[in-house]
């Protein structure tokens, strides 16, 4: 099924960039890997955490001077769609909970959605696939250097929280997902904004290039934030919640990688 604004075989319009301008958002953004890669001991150096916020929050700024919050990431044509999608991070998550959920071909999944909500929802897989869909075909860049092309269906996230209709504190839209990546004893988590939240290419993604999602890419949904590095698309999500701010959840800093020393902003 597919909504109005479905189009997979067009090309989207990039908005206009200043060159000059470009090349100072590089320039901030190449600091702040370079600031990651900098030593083995750099999570211990407060002054290193306190340049990578600085640094976050100067990529974000300069980010929002030359392209709008609510500019299209490119889409791409079917001739460009890679044959396999890679996978990573983790593949399979080992919880009991979830390999029973893929023994029962996720009959009993169910995505939770709460938080700061005035209509809380719970929706089986089936249901799920029931509301309008959109398909895009997209480009994945991961902070590891590597880059992939692949047709992703699925709903977007802003007709879901038009359902559970969010409570005028809600700032963040948080992904609580099965897998706990590198045995971490935390499950592995992600964040929006509202307005990355509400993007028309934002997806909660349940099909890729014309099939059901491989459990190895995030079954049975993950997200697709389509203008955000690879780290922010959680796979496997469980449950969504919305929030205030962070400081309840894990490391209070917005996502796994992020209580790690990442930037919450990944804009790309």
């Amino acid at each position: 099924m597919s909504d109005s604004d479905q189009n997979p075989g067009t090309t989207a319009p990039r908005p206009s960039i200043d060159r000059r301008r470009r090349r100072i958002l590089e320039g901030l953004t190449a600091v702040g890997a370079t600031s990651l890669l900098a030593g083995c001991d750099w999570t211990k150096s407060q002054s290193v955490q306190d340049f990578l916020g600085k640094t976050e929050d100067l990529t974000q700024a300069a980010q929002e001077l030359i392209a709008s919050r609510e500019a299209l990431a490119r889409e791409f044509q079917p001739s460009d769609i890679a044959p396999t999608f890679k996978p990573n991070g983790t593949i399979r998550p080992q919880s009991a909970a979830y390999q029973n959920l893929v023994e029962n071909n996720f009959e009993n999944y169910r995505l939770r959605v709460g938080g700061l909500v005035n209509q809380p929802r719970s929706y089986s897989l089936e249901e799920f696939k029931s509301l309008p869909a959109r398909t895009q075909i997209t480009r994945h860049d991961c902070v590891e250097g590597w880059s992939c092309i692949g047709q992703w269906t699925g709903v977007q996230l802003s007709r879901v929280l038009a359902q559970v209709k969010p409570k005028g504190s809600a700032k963040y839209v948080v992904f609580h997902c099965a897998d706990h990546l590198d045995g971490a004893p935390k499950p592995y988590y992600e964040s929006l904004d509202m307005i990355e939240a509400h993007h028309p290419q934002t997806l909660l993604a349940y099909g890729l290039n014309g099939s059901n999602l491989p459990v190895a890419n995030g079954a049975p949904i993950r997200l697709r934030a389509e203008r955000q590095l690879g780290y922010k698309m959680a796979k496997y999500v469980m449950q969504i919640e919305l929030v205030e701010n962070f400081k309840n959840i894990q490391g209070g800093k917005g996502g796994f990688w992020e209580d790690r020393g990442y930037n919450w902003w990944a804009g790309i």
